[in-house]
């Protein structure tokens, strides 16, 4: 079964099969996982990444998507590539001589998940191939808020929703960011903006705490 999922956000980890590079790992971002596993065993001519070009073919093992913008997943990406060099993960001890890095990368993700900004997320970490699947370690395990899934996933383009017959079918509007998890009211007037927001449309309170919680992220990164 592959699940489909709308405004898809995905920093994925790939595993190379190729009995030269066996082992080999790659942390990317993604907005379409289907288009980028076939770019990467292409070769970076066909739009695949240069460390992975010539060396496939790759499996797409794992990905972790639920983010709310590609700018809050490029941030995830950058720091689970570069560990070492986040001030968040300053924790996190090197890799050891006998650590796969398979291994290595999936205890620096289990640190991730742990920590701020990250942990508020409402994140899925998906095994998209279940024969790589492994436990997190004890006392590193995922907040209960963030689960565990299994198979394939697709990104969707969103579709206009049918009219909704009772107003217990309309949508929300999101009231807390995701981030910090203060009120999108209170940040957007500390921000410097017009509190009034009785005369606004759904769409224009979703945009405008869009802008609120991407400053968010520029701050707590």
């Amino acid at each position: 079964m592959v699940v489909e999922v709308c405004s898809f956000f995905g920093v994925y980890l790939l595993y190379c099969t190729n009995p030269r590079y066996h082992g080999r790992v790659y942390v990317g971002f993604t907005v379409n996982p289907e288009r980028r596993i076939g770019q990467h065993n292409a070769g970076k001519r066909r739009g695949g990444a240069w460390k992975t070009s010539g060396r496939g073919p790759w499996d797409m093992v794992l990905i972790i998507h639920g983010f709310p913008s590609d700018v809050a997943a490029l941030r995830f990406e950058w720091a689970w590539q570069h560990p070492h060099a986040s001030r968040r993960l300053t924790h996190v001890t090197r890799r050891t001589s006998k650590e796969r890095q398979f291994d290595f990368h999936l205890r620096v993700l289990a640190h991730m998940l742990r920590t701020a900004p990250w942990c508020r997320l409402p994140l899925t970490i998906r095994w998209l191939k279940q024969e790589y699947h492994r436990d997190f370690p004890l006392g590193l395990e995922p907040p209960l808020h963030m689960p565990v899934a299994f198979g394939q996933v697709r990104a969707v383009k969103g579709t206009k929703r049918a009219r909704p017959e009772s107003s217990e079918e309309l949508p929300t509007t999101p009231k807390h960011c995701s981030v910090c998890l203060k009120s999108f009211q209170v940040m957007f007037i500390l921000q410097g903006h017009s509190p009034s927001a009785t005369e606004w449309s759904g769409e224009e309170l979703s945009q405008r705490n869009d802008l609120v919680q991407k400053a968010c992220w520029e701050i707590l990164a």
